[in-house]
């Protein structure tokens, strides 16, 4: 087996069932190797990680952990995609979204604000700012501003009947997200590249049937 970390081809076992890189001297395991490859898989098939933890004897939260390293990377990717294809853009939309559990009359500032753009059946998302209290307007001008975007932008998207591409995407992530039992504000935009990845990998898998 060669060393994961310079490559070298050759590597002996040790007794703890590690092995050491005869040119480098670092160790490694096997094993925990297979478990975060085995982690990766069942992350690609849209596993849960509670459920991960179990088929794989991980903790739950190092397979949480995981899980959330997937998710960046998936950002990463994401953002390296679209330098590539940024020209090809062919629409782009904004949308609000709030959890169906919550009203939205008491909860303007828990709206997340991301803009949709498409080119060749996918999508690219970017987190837009939070609505801030002006310092020119009082709460309730603010609120009734917000809380009219956000119908405004859901009857459309609801309401529509020519589905583009962003609109496919918003129907797809409102369901996905509904999946999860609570998602932070500083881990929702790494949720919502997993949907805007899977999305896409779903889109590029029916094309080739």
């Amino acid at each position: 087996m060669k060393c994961i970390y310079c490559e070298h081809p050759y590597t002996y076992l040790l007794a703890d069932k590690q092995r050491k890189c005869s040119k480098c001297k670092r160790k490694f395991s096997p094993q925990k190797i297979a478990r975060e490859k085995r982690l990766e898989t069942l992350f690609v098939e849209g596993v849960n990680a509670t459920e991960a933890s179990k088929q794989t004897g991980m903790h739950f939260a190092t397979a949480q952990k995981y899980y959330e390293n997937f998710r960046k990377n998936l950002t990463y990717y994401a953002d390296e995609m679209y330098q590539h294809n940024s020209h090809r853009v062919t629409g782009y939309d904004e949308y609000l979204y709030l959890p169906k559990s919550l009203k939205v009359e008491n909860n303007i500032y828990k709206l997340q604000h991301f803009l949709t753009m498409s080119y060749d059946n996918k999508v690219y998302n970017i987190m837009m700012p939070r609505a801030k209290r002006s310092l020119l307007q009082n709460e309730e001008v603010q609120s009734e501003k917000l809380l009219l975007k956000y119908l405004t932008f859901n009857k459309i998207a609801k309401l529509t009947k020519a589905q583009s591409t962003i609109t496919q995407f918003w129907d797809y992530f409102e369901t996905f997200i509904c999946k999860f039992k609570g998602v932070s504000d500083e881990q929702f935009v790494f949720y919502l590249k997993e949907a805007e990845w899977r999305f896409n990998s779903n889109f590029k898998q029916n094309t080739k049937v």
